[in-house]
């Protein structure tokens, strides 16, 4: 009954760990190519697919769209960029936070700087 009173008192310290968080490198940017767009009307479609018929050898393919569809193309592309942008200004937040901001140069002192140099 009297086993507590021999026990000895707990010292509590509290020590920084270091976590060490790898840093995952970034993706390569995105290296796009343009394409080459035709605009084919009523006034220029013989011309057009004289064109086209030599630079595939014979072959006449279309890709088709309407003006309001291209619109709606191009609304994507802009989501798109906000979003890549966005996603990769909060990795790069977090890249910061997570690693050991730079070490500041020592200033030197008002008497250093009168310091004879050999």
């Amino acid at each position: 009954m009297t086993g507590c009173s021999w026990s000895k008192p707990v010292e509590v310290q509290t020590v920084p760990v270091e976590l060490n968080i790898p840093q995952p490198l970034l993706p390569r940017e995105i290296d796009l190519k343009e394409p080459y767009w035709y605009v084919v009307s009523e006034a220029n479609v013989d011309e057009f697919l004289d064109r086209i018929k030599k630079e595939n050898a014979g072959q006449v393919v279309f890709f088709a769209m309407s003006v309001g569809d291209y619109e709606l193309m191009a609304y994507n592309m802009q989501e798109l960029k906000r979003y890549i942008k966005q996603l990769k200004e909060v990795v790069v937040f977090y890249r910061e936070v997570t690693t050991d901001p730079p070490k500041q140069p020592e200033k030197e002192s008002f008497l250093d700087s009168f310091k004879l140099t050999q």
